[in-house]
């Protein structure tokens, strides 16, 4: 992740050996690991949600808040984090992330009450802001060839989708014979293999020319994305209309202006906003913050229901969500096949499609005798849906963001799109907290029906977003 830089920067660091292919593939795998360990301790946590109300007595609205406390945090560093590995050594960075993620992880499987939960899983964010951007620009140094380092983002993409299919069984097994703890109990044998093969491993990179921080766009940053996915975590609690809503509006809405007046003036901006000018790039973002909106819907109202609703133990309930991470896991490297052979239209439309039959069908499903039990293949074949349409999501968006720019701003951009997707899964979990808010068990069917309509929503967004990847592709390939 770099831009140029000033003369005045320290000089470039003699270019890193290059690797034999047994070694880049390690290197490919160790990276793979972390981005496990950050996509499993969402999806572990998510199916655990339920337990943890329980066992620190605590209401829907503040379990959101164990999901968003650590996603709010990961969208406002990913940048930050990324600036930093490339100053002071992707290496160094990515085992620091390591330490504080699993240190972080120890707090929360000791953590008292909620707030100490909350605070431990807010130190959980630091740590993999600088585990999953870091690892990527770890393995792109690593493959300098471009169709071997497409391969690798496939399984890249791919791994995600393995995360989503361990993290809701894994979580559920640790819950009903373990107790809630062990899922956080789970990440510290992880993070020791990852470290250690780190050393052993992986190479040190830095970029040539290291982006400046940019310290009041980052500070902006977090105060925006913070105060907007609080507000909408606490309003059912405190009110729409009341002044502590109200306010939150208000710094929100200047913090938003402020933070676009700081960057336009930057020379290094945390976010280069020249970027939004191009429709497709807009596009993209748009796309990914609805992908990961559908997503975090899609979990944790399934996860509310299927325990609270229905009574299923956690086991039971993660079982369930298999297919939908058997989708992303199959689809999401077919993707980046499909995507390097004929663009992103095609793949992004197959996206768009799937999410929005899926999110119909649960509707549907839902709507079904006021809201009672839906019957389980159909359920089971919605939540496939919803998984194949994000399985073919992921590496379209990414092309789309980068397409036709040079690779120092190629690197901004997969950053900014990367931050989308954070937060647009905060905002899914926050939306979904919101709509289930006081309602009954018996109520939970009826009270998630219009999460469902907008995961269909989410999957028509990719359309447009379709159509200007395919100009944007077409413009890039004009002689």
């Amino acid at each position: 992740m770099t831009t140029s830089a000033p003369a005045a920067t320290s000089s470039a660091p003699p270019p890193p050996p290059e690797l034999d292919a047994r070694r880049r593939w390690t290197v490919l795998a160790v990276c793979c690991l972390s981005l496990f360990l950050v996509g499993l301790d969402t999806t572990i946590v998510n199916i655990g949600l339920p337990a943890i109300g329980t066992g620190l007595d605590v209401s829907v609205h503040a379990l959101a808040w164990t999901v968003d406390a650590y996603t709010v945090v990961l969208t406002a560093l990913l940048i930050t984090s990324g600036a930093l590995a490339d100053r002071f050594g992707r290496r160094r960075v990515f085992r620091l992330g390591l330490v504080v993620f699993g240190a972080a992880s120890l707090l929360c499987a000791l953590a008292p009450s909620l707030g100490w939960l909350v605070a431990a899983r807010t130190v959980q964010g630091i740590g993999a802001s600088m585990l999953s951007p870091v690892a990527l620009a770890i393995v792109v140094n690593a493959m300098p060839d471009p169709r071997e380092r497409a391969r690798a983002i496939g399984i890249w993409a791919a791994v995600f989708g393995l995360s989503m299919a361990a993290g809701p069984v894994t979580g559920g097994a640790l819950v009903d014979g373990l107790g809630w703890r062990s899922l956080f109990w789970v990440n510290v044998p992880v993070v020791l293999v990852a470290l250690v093969l780190t050393v052993r491993y992986v190479p040190e990179s830095r970029a040539p020319q290291a982006r400046r921080l940019d310290l009041p766009g980052q500070v902006l940053l977090a105060g925006l994305v913070g105060v907007s996915i609080g507000v909408l975590i606490e309003g059912p609690r405190i009110g729409w209309a009341s002044p502590a809503a109200l306010a939150a509006y208000a710094v929100a809405a200047a913090a938003t202006v402020a933070f676009v007046l700081v960057e336009r003036r930057r020379a290094e901006p945390l976010m280069d906003l020249r970027l939004f000018r191009r429709p497709a790039f807009t596009g993209a973002v748009l796309g990914a913050v609805a992908v990961f909106v559908a997503l975090g819907l899609t979990l944790l109202l399934s996860t509310l229901y299927l325990q609270q609703a229905r009574g299923w133990t956690a086991l039971a309930a993660g079982t369930a969500t298999l297919p939908m991470a058997l989708g992303a896991t199959v689809c999401a490297p077919w993707s980046g096949r499909l995507t390097a052979r004929v663009g992103p239209r095609r793949p992004l439309l197959l996206a768009g499609g799937f999410l929005t039959a899926g999110g119909g069908c649960l509707f549907g499903l839902f709507s079904l005798d006021g809201g009672g039990s839906p019957p389980l293949p159909v359920l089971l074949l919605g939540y496939l849906l919803v998984g194949i349409g994000f399985g073919f999501a992921n590496a379209p968006i990414t092309n789309t963001a980068v397409s036709g720019l040079p690779p120092a701003r190629a690197g901004v951009a997969g950053a900014i799109t990367s931050t989308a997707r954070q937060f647009g899964s905060a905002l899914g979990i926050a939306l979904a907290g919101v709509l289930v808010t006081g309602a009954a068990p018996a109520d939970l069917a009826s009270a998630a029906r219009p999460g469902w309509l907008l995961v269909a929503a989410c999957g028509l967004l990719l359309l447009p977003v379709a159509r200007a990847g395919r100009a944007e592709t077409a413009g890039t390939r004009r002689p």
